[in-house]
């Protein structure tokens, strides 16, 4: 977080100016550009760019003007019981005053983002015949970790084997999500600020062999797996502009821009449906777009890029994050804010059902399991409950049960982001990093599937970090497994100054095995095993 420091005339001229008949409080130009800066960072991805809402509410100048800056001040300081984070611990008491004031002001719209644009951003660093033939390294590539740096704008790529940090290169800021080639040679990360990273591990330390800038905000990436695709294309989409770009595979040369911006689902055109997530069927030359305001799911037919054939599914907004269900024919997503989630059969290419939840649904990609009673089943935990929705996926065995929620587990507290559990695990751990309550964000449920009637083992897995106190809440946030599904790791993200670290659980006796600290981790946050990451388990 960059900290300006003004003297006490300019501190005074940061703040509000309400003169008489103004009829919208106004900021300080270099008070402005920082809000600005701390919006994109902190609070876009959930509000929107423009604001209209999405995941959190829409803070659109005539509703947050209604809330006044007084209670905006609170709001964003101490969070809410719906999933948003308190930022008393990131922001001082001067960036909280001006942000609250900053989303009164009337947004900015950002500049397109055309091939043009793409064309000029695109670097390919190293040629495909100038790659090496063979890995280079003895690393177990297969239990490689891709860790998201948050504000450093970095990925470590850490030896699961050995738990010591292979390398780690420089990319997008908050690189929000980290997929596989098909091959498993190549890590595609994508940061929040558009910029799309291609990084080749048959090197002797990971490195990156092709950028491009798909937009000015985005979270989404695959690759082609289906077979005779493998490594040809990739897909990436942006938050803004609201399109996604096809690519060449292994040089991130753009091919094809897709606007997606139009009518939703209830008939009103929107200017920024955002693309959500994305995931590449096993099955079919297709990928699973979901688009998040509009509430369409676009499946998108790669096999012909010339003559782009697209299905277009009509489920419900604000679509998010989701998974395949254990057959990969289902793929469930959250609509969070709907409080639903939208199964879609790939086979068939129409929707199977719209899944009523409780409040704001996020599953990352959710957690596929066999329940004692109801058969396979995949679970999502939630950012506004304090519960585990478990849905039955088995329309022929256990018909009665499919797509619907069939039991609800109680997690430790809401603002969960992630819930996770492997083949080979009995277990099934979720989060709650997003809670404003200290000892809540710090821990996780762990509940034996075998017997869930037993009720969760809570563990608080930032005191196993043994990490020094600071100002920032030592959150707890996603379960990630190794490829043998005997260990989970977790990240614990602290301030961007103080000290973080990965605390690594054997999966069996839920205890402390290893903790990963180095000064380079500077809050890691996801974390994504190269081999279920490549063969999408979880």
């Amino acid at each position: 977080m960059k900290k300006f420091a003004f003297s006490v005339l300019a501190i005074a001229l940061a703040g509000v100016f309400n003169t008489a008949g103004a009829e919208e409080p106004t900021l300080a130009p270099a008070a402005k550009e920082a809000s600005k800066t701390i919006y994109f960072e902190r609070c876009a991805g959930c509000h929107g760019i423009l604001r209209k809402g999405a995941t959190g509410k829409n803070l659109e100048p005539i509703n947050s003007r209604k809330l006044g800056q007084s209670r905006l001040e609170k709001i964003i300081a101490y969070g809410t019981e719906g999933g948003m984070v308190n930022f008393d611990d990131i922001l001082t008491k001067e960036e909280i005053s001006n942000m609250a004031t900053y989303v009164q002001m009337t947004p900015d719209i950002p500049p397109e983002w055309g091939m043009k644009d793409m064309l000029g951003s695109w670097k390919l660093i190293v040629k495909p015949e100038d790659r090496p033939k063979k890995q280079l390294s003895k690393v177990n590539l297969k239990n490689v970790f891709s860790v998201t740096l948050r504000d450093t704008g970095e990925v470590a790529l850490i030896d699961g084997d050995t738990k010591k940090i292979w390398g780690i290169v420089k990319t997008g800021y908050a690189v929000h999500i980290s997929r596989l080639s098909a091959s498993g040679r190549y890590v595609y990360v994508i940061g929040r600020d558009g910029k799309l990273d291609l990084i080749d591990m048959w090197y002797e330390k990971p490195t990156v062999v092709a950028t491009l800038k798909v937009g000015i905000e985005a979270r989404s990436v695959d690759t082609s797996k289906f077979k005779g695709y493998e490594d040809k294309y990739a897909i990436a989409g942006a938050y803004w502009p609201p399109q996604y770009v096809i690519t060449e595979g292994d040089t991130l040369k753009p091919l094809k821009i897709v606007s997606t911006r139009g009518m939703a689902v209830d008939g009103e055109y929107h200017p920024e449906p955002r693309v959500a997530s994305i995931v590449a069927s096993p099955h079919k030359p297709e990928w699973v777009v979901n688009l998040k305001e509009t509430g369409l799911i676009q499946l998108v037919d790669y096999s012909d890029l010339k003559n782009l054939k697209t299905t277009t599914i009509e489920s419900a907004k604000f679509l998010h994050d989701g998974g395949w269900d254990s057959t990969k024919r289902y793929f469930l997503v959250a609509a969070n804010a709907s409080n639903k989630v939208a199964v879609v059969d790939t086979k068939t290419g129409k929707l199977a059902a719209l899944v009523d939840t409780k409040a704001k649904p996020h599953p990352g990609r959710g957690a596929n399991f066999v329940h004692p009673k109801f058969g396979p089943v995949w679970a999502t935990s939630h950012l506004g409950a304090d519960v585990i929705s478990l849905i039955g996926t088995d329309p022929v065995k256990h018909k009665q049960y499919a797509w619907k929620v069939v039991a609800e587990l109680k997690n430790h507290g809401g603002g969960s982001l992630f819930v996770k559990t492997h083949p080979k695990s009995a277990n099934l751990w979720a989060d709650a990093p997003l809670n404003p309550e200290q000892e809540i964000a710090e821990s996780v449920s762990v509940y034996d599937i075998r017997n869930l009637d037993k009720g969760p083992e809570i563990i608080n897995i930032a005191k196993l970090a043994g990490l020094p106190e600071g100002k920032a809440i030592k959150r707890t946030v996603h379960a990630e497994y190794n490829a043998n599904g005997d260990e989970v790791w977790f990240s614990i993200w602290a301030g961007k100054t103080e000290p973080s670290a990965i605390v690594v659980m054997d999966d069996k006796t839920r205890k402390l095995k290893h903790v990963i600290k180095d000064s380079k981790l500077i809050t890691p946050t996801g974390k994504f095993n190269v081999y279920n990451t490549q063969h999408d388990i979880y």
